[in-house]
This record gives structure tokens, sequence and C-alpha cells, in this order.
């Protein structure tokens, strides 16, 4: 772990993201510019001009790896991958223009401090670059989605909206119940410092988790007839669930593959190109068992589970793919 202050890099933020009962808690994302279709726009959509930071471990870099991928803008917008082990931060190999190595290593927190020499704050990703103008664009990973979905305009390969505008109300409610119960619901559970807040945060991943197997008992995806961003947001966190957070965050009520329609919608989505393609499940486990050592002090990377993905799903009866 490890944080940004006035600019210099920080070993240990644990303390800033616990409220006092012990529970976690989120920062808010601190860059939050839009890429536009306008010329005259902070940040006109051109191919080249933007580059997208990720770690394969991290599933909300995850989310915007598949929206990428999904919007056909892998010509259009970069991407580079941040490597472990983690030495300050999120590390890589390799870095973006002037921004290079040094002794092979590039460490994300220089993309946010020439982008702000003084920044204070958090050092994560996914990280949007401008490489023109030498600063992040965003760092919030649910409004890179809809940067992705709409910014980009012509120049995204793929037509495919994402966020349709019949849809929004519902995909809104969808995704608030989604992030507060399952994607940061994890987290909250893994984090917790006291038993009360575990045991809390626990419960409401698995009450999340009953919600949405009853929803998709009836309907192939999150919202309407129609892959949308919610299915984006949500498939992350399932595809990490019972090779890390059953166990590294403890959240052991149940396996995923414990609910046949959940654990079907999941493969489902990971046999379709930007899904399955973007998940490397050694590297998520590395990423969290060797890299968060406030939960997993050994660094210990377990051998399992197996876990065939690609099993049949059995949801073509519930509507067109």
């Amino acid at each position: 772990m490890g944080m940004l202050v006035e600019g210099k890099w920080l070993e240990d933020d644990a303390a800033r993201r616990v409220n006092a009962d012990g529970s976690f808690a989120r920062p808010a994302s601190a860059f939050r510019g839009r890429v536009a279709g306008d010329s005259a726009a902070e940040f006109p959509a051109a191919a080249g001009r933007y580059h997208l930071f990720i770690a394969p471990s991290c599933p909300w870099a995850h989310r915007t790896a598949i929206a990428r991928r999904l919007k056909g803008l892998d010509g259009v917008v970069g991407l580079t991958l941040a490597e472990l082990p983690r030495i300050e931060g999120w590390t890589g190999s390799s870095g973006i223009d002037e921004l290079q190595p040094v002794d092979g290593h590039f460490y994300i927190h220089r993309l946010y401090t020439t982008a702000q020499p003084d920044y204070t704050g958090r050092v994560t990703v996914p990280v949007l670059w401008d490489r023109q103008t030498r600063r992040i664009v965003n760092n919030e990973s649910a409004e890179i989605i809809r940067i992705f979905n709409s910014g980009f305009g012509a120049l995204a390969g793929m037509p495919f909206d994402l966020y349709p505008e019949a849809l929004r109300p519902e995909i809104d409610r969808v995704n608030d119940f989604v992030y507060e119960h399952v994607n940061n619901g994890v987290y909250r559970a893994g984090f917790a410092r006291t038993q009360e807040a575990y045991d809390a945060a626990c419960r409401k991943v698995f009450h999340g988790l009953d919600e949405l197997e009853q929803r998709l008992s009836t309907q192939r995806y999150l919202v309407g007839t129609r892959l949308t961003e919610a299915d984006v947001r949500l498939f992350p966190t399932l595809v990490r669930f019972d090779a890390v957070y059953y166990s590294h965050f403890k959240c052991n009520l149940k396996r995923l593959a414990d609910y046949p329609n959940l654990d079907g919608y999941m493969r489902d989505l990971y046999m379709r190109p930007a899904f399955g393609d973007t998940v490397d499940i050694e590297a998520i486990k590395r990423g969290y068992y060797g890299g968060q050592t406030n939960v997993n002090p050994t660094g210990i990377v377990p051998l399992g589970p197996h876990i065939d993905f690609t099993r049949p799903h059995g949801r073509d009866a519930l509507g067109p793919a």
C-alpha cells in the first residue's frame, strides 16, 4: 500500500482508509476530466493521444480494459500494464514518451506527480493519460467506461452503445446496487479492521449476490435484453470471486459456483471477446495474495482453485447473445 503526500511517496496509507468503526473507506478519485468529440474541448478525441494504464489484477482497471476492447478502441487508445512486484505502488516495466523506467521500473505515481507535482492522495489504476498535455484525464473507472463508450465518436471501431438512453435510469440503479453490495462490498469485507465491520460487510455482499441470482434467473443480462455497462462493471468482481475474494477477503459464506445463475452468467460473458481474453487469473491471484501484505502477510499465492470458465453456461434459453 502507499500514497503520495505533497508529491512524495509514503509507503503506508492504511490508517487513512479506515473509518472510526474499523470499516474500509474508499477515497474519491481525484481526476475527473472527459474526452469529447468537440475540437474545442479540454480533451478532444484523437487517435494516439490518450493512453490507458491498468493492472491485470485490479477489477476497477479491468472494467475499463473490457470497455476499450468492446468499443474497438485498441488502435486508438494505447495500453500499458502495471506488473508485479509492487515497489512504490503500481509498478511497470515500460513508461510513456519521456516518462521512462528508472533501473527497470516505471512507477505509476510518476504520472500523478507529472500532472500535479504537489499531489496528495492514493495512486490508483486505471489512469487515462493525455500524452499531449502530460496530464491525467481521469482515474475514475466508471467515468472512463463512459468516455470510451461515447467520447471518441467515430474513432471507436464498434458503434455498440453500452449506455443507451432508454435504459439509463435502470442501469444507474443497478450500478449503484452492484457497487455498494458487490464491487466495493468485497473490499469492505476484506479490508475491515474489526469483527463487527467484517460481519456487516460480508453479510451485505451475500445479500447482494442473492438478489442478483434471483434477477438473473429470468433474464440473460442485468438490464433489459442486451449487454450494457452494468454487465461490464459486475463481471470483473464475479470472475475473481472464487479464486480470490472467497478466501483472501474471507467472503466465504458461499462460492460463486454455488449460485447457478450468477456463475452461468459470468461464464457466458467470459466466452465473449473483450471479457475472457482480458482475464489473467494467475496475475489476478499474484496481485491480491502477493501484493496485499496487509491482508496476506506471507505473500504466498495459493495453487488453486482450478476453475473451468469455459464449461457450458446454459444461458442461451434466456435470450439472444
